[in-house]
């Protein structure tokens, strides 16, 4: 039996131990992949430690288990069916993973699938266990296995460290795709100096968008996010007075698309009023997972045209738009920051990412 090492989880609130397991063979559809790095998630620690409690409808894979999303690496091995991918490729593992048959999982819209899972996090769902048990491997074990319609090509130009991020740029990509931005507009990122805002405003700059508006507390990471495009990027720091009169000034007439980006921990009063700074017809889209509610009057909503719209996670083919666009040097990640842990110092890293983390430092772990 040819076995690697793998993180593994024993209990809840537990530490991670570095075990020796099986390697894993790949299924007739799917593909083994060697991976080279995997993204360090500053929700991990609440996921292991907390979900069970806060979110018991989020189901998490049984223990021991490996975790560990947005993993990249080489393909080592595909399985009989497979045609479309071969050993060698360098390639991202989306970790989003439906059940295959349902409408939604056939017209290669996943997130929306019942059964929707993270591999290596959580599921959304009663039919994840399924899918936790078909897919039990994941970033923190030096190879797992992936339905060959997961991945995602890299091009050279975009190193493993950087792929590691696809998760969070995923994200906002898909975002400000149902925000309808088109080049020349406006649009708000709320909670802008996180993982998630900064990836946003990269991609909102790469998307066209004339007036970036980007709201946070945060006075140096404001700054930060000014220099990367002065005569485009607004911003707005949260306290001095209501985020809405700030961004009004700066946009006569309201922004055309916000994105709020704000986590659980933060106020829902934040976003109540970053809304009002949204024009006519404009489009919000919460990706952040605010801690609501978020009160929304109708009548004020149908009179101008406004919407409100959840996201969730990417798929698969917006991975390869957003990989074309790096490919293609229209997003420039060339402002993130690397900071790679081995294998061994996992539960380290986990511990420094509460208390170290920034919007432009992308932790990650290495694998030998």
């Amino acid at each position: 039996m040819t076995t690697m090492k793998a993180a593994r989880l024993h209990e809840i609130g537990g530490k991670f131990t570095i075990d020796e397991v099986s390697r894993p063979e790949p299924g007739a559809h799917d593909v083994l992949v060697k991976v080279e790095t995997s993204g360090l998630i500053p929700n991990l620690k609440n996921v292991t430690t907390h979900f069970p409690e806060w979110y018991p409808f989020l189901p998490l894979p049984a223990l021991p288990a490996i975790f560990g999303l947005d993993s990249v690496g080489t393909i080592a091995a595909v399985g009989s069916a497979v045609t479309s991918f071969k050993p060698g490729e360098r390639v991202y593992v989306n970790p989003g993973v439906g059940c295959g048959e349902c409408r939604h999982c056939k017209q290669g819209e996943a997130p929306r699938c019942d059964s929707y899972t993270f591999m290596g996090y959580f599921g959304f769902g009663p039919g994840s266990q399924a899918i936790f048990e078909k897919y039990p491997y994941a970033g923190y074990g030096q190879y797992m296995t992936a339905p060959a319609t997961s991945l995602v090509r890299l091009p050279q130009r975009l190193s493993s460290a950087q792929a590691s991020r696809f998760g969070y740029l995923g994200t906002a990509y898909s975002a400000i795709r149902k925000s309808a931005l088109r080049p020349g507009q406006s649009i708000l990122i709320l909670g802008a100096s996180g993982t998630l805002g900064v990836g946003a405003t990269l991609l909102a700059l790469a998307f066209g968008a004339a007036q970036v508006v980007v709201v946070a507390r945060d006075r140096a990471a404001l700054e930060r996010l000014k220099e990367l495009a002065p005569e485009r990027i607004e911003t707005i720091q949260i306290g001095a007075e209501a985020i809405h009169e700030q961004v009004l000034r700066k946009v006569p007439g309201g922004v055309d698309a916000m994105l709020d980006t704000l986590g659980a921990k933060a106020p829902a009063e934040l976003s109540v009023d970053a809304m009002r700074a949204v024009g006519r017809g404009g489009r919000i889209i919460q990706i952040g997972g605010v801690a609501g509610p978020i009160p929304i009057d109708p009548h004020p909503f149908m009179c101008a045209q406004l919407q409100y719209i959840g996201s969730l996670w990417f798929t698969t083919s917006e991975g390869d738009e957003m990989a074309s666009m790096i490919g293609s040097g229209t997003l420039d990640l060339s402002s993130l920051e690397e900071r790679a842990y081995p294998l061994e110092r996992l539960n380290e890293a986990l511990d420094d990412i509460q208390t170290q983390a920034n919007g432009f430092t992308n932790f990650h772990i290495v694998h030998d």
